[in-house]
């Protein structure tokens, strides 16, 4: 798929021409994307393109990861709050809350992370890895909550 600018911070190319240098990368990425993406060994990653596409890869397995984790501990939460009563249901808003909450806190802290690099071609990369990183320990964390049910 690409880059996908709704990931970046709003300051992202903005010394470097903001809309139009964003247009401009889309198009040479997406152009580009389908035909590179084919010989790329993410393994072995040699240019900071097919690196920043492997970081990318690697945050949507996480992430796909990171959706059933949150479904199974949201499945569980339902099943705990139907057995309360009204007034003692709750668990599902916490996580939904928590998810959310949770959301914000990854994408403000890998922007702080990848600050040193704004605006140069590594910071995508170093964004795609930050989140990928936190979205595995997060994956975690909300393991443990359907893990009670087991």
């Amino acid at each position: 798929m690409g880059l996908v600018w709704r990931h970046f911070p709003a300051h992202y190319g903005a010394k470097r021409g903001g809309e139009v240098m964003r247009i401009w990368v889309v198009l040479a990425v997406l152009w580009a994307g389908p035909v590179w993406a084919q010989d790329v060994d993410c393994a072995d990653a040699q240019s900071q393109m097919a690196m920043t596409w492997c970081a990318e890869q690697d945050w949507n397995a996480a992430d796909a990861d990171l959706n059933r984790a949150y479904q199974d501990a949201m499945a569980y939460l339902k099943q705990i709050d139907v057995s309360l009563a009204k007034a003692d249901r709750g668990g599902v808003d916490f996580l939904r809350q928590a998810q959310r909450d949770w959301i914000g806190y990854r994408d403000n802290a890998c922007a702080a992370e990848a600050f040193p690099m704004q605006g140069g071609s590594a910071e995508p990369m170093v964004i795609y890895g930050c989140r990928a990183r936190l979205t595995r320990e997060r994956t975690e964390g909300l393991s443990y909550i359907s893990d009670y049910g087991n």
